[in-house]
């Protein structure tokens, strides 16, 4: 009988994942937990919903297309009888009623392929966990991202969200800070010139320091560290002119909004002109030509 019940056991368990097979023997051999109880602890997290309600979002897959041939693997290996991990999802967050997958692209393809009607998944709650990069970090198995995979998986991140530090990308990508560092070196570097500009266009209109920083999100004492290096932009829109760019042109490369209903970020055209007209050569200060546009 005792042999009856342990193939019974083991056979059960066989059609869950690896990774959880030997603790639901464990269980049952242990004669502290029933073999109800072991399977109701492996399959709580999942659920079936209707394929339909499952969608491929771009935006948060980290790959460059979906593999057909890795699919129509998965498809007959479905049909033959296998049984593959649930899908991974989370609620779409635009639309209603809807999922998007965080893991398993390939097995719900290979399950629409089939005319599975309600796929095996499981619901994450990511907690504020960027989904991009819990998607990137699920890939790192069987088939890695590629490289240029990787790449701009780590930009995409960024651009999302530029708060992110390098070390927190290269985690869930699986490369290194300073891989990250190469990455999104211009982009950071962007990011960067965009805020200066921002908070030096709001400190010369003289808004309070808090105040800057509570619209902008950034911490108050990192503003002083931003005004510190100002000056220094000033000898961007200089270099522009004496390449020959012309003042609208200028303008135009250095505006960046702080957002729609406010002007307050960039270099407007007369700023751009109180450089011109009066050029740090002539032995004017960087501020005092800044002046000449304020004043």
């Amino acid at each position: 009988m005792r042999d009856e019940k342990r193939r019974h056991t083991n056979g059960y368990v066989e059609t869950f994942r690896p990774a959880t097979r030997e603790c639901a023997r464990d269980w049952c051999r242990s004669g502290k937990k029933s073999l109800n109880l072991v399977v109701i602890a492996m399959t709580k997290a999942a659920t079936r919903i209707p394929i339909s309600d499952i969608i491929l979002d771009e935006e948060i897959y980290p790959r460059g297309g979906v593999d057909q041939k890795r699919v129509g693997i998965f498809a007959e290996n479905i049909r033959d009888g296998f049984k593959f991990d649930p899908i991974e999802v989370q609620t779409h967050p635009d639309l209603t009623g809807k999922y998007r997958i965080l893991d398993g692209v390939h097995r719900w393809s290979a399950y629409k392929a089939v005319g599975t009607a309600e796929p095996e998944v499981i619901i994450k709650n990511l907690d504020g966990v960027d989904p991009l990069l819990y998607a990137a970090k699920k890939a790192i198995g069987p088939r890695q991202l590629n490289e240029e995979e990787t790449r701009e998986t780590a930009r995409r991140a960024f651009q999302n969200n530029s708060r992110l530090t390098s070390s927190e990308i290269g985690k869930a990508i699986g490369r290194s800070r300073q891989a990250v560092d190469s990455y999104i070196v211009d982009l950071r570097a962007a990011t960067r010139m965009e805020l200066d500009l921002k908070i030096f266009r709001m400190n010369r209109l003289g808004i309070p320091q808090e105040r800057i920083a509570r619209r902008l999100g950034i911490a108050q004492a990192s503003i002083h560290n931003h005004l510190s290096g100002m000056p220094g932009l000033a000898n961007l829109i200089n270099a522009d002119l004496s390449r020959g760019f012309t003042v609208v042109q200028v303008a135009e490369k250095h505006a960046c909004p702080v957002g729609p209903e406010d002007r307050t970020g960039g270099w407007p055209e007369p700023m751009v002109w109180s450089k011109r007209a009066y050029p740090c050569s002539q032995g004017r200060s960087i501020w005092s030509s800044l002046r000449a546009f304020w004043v």
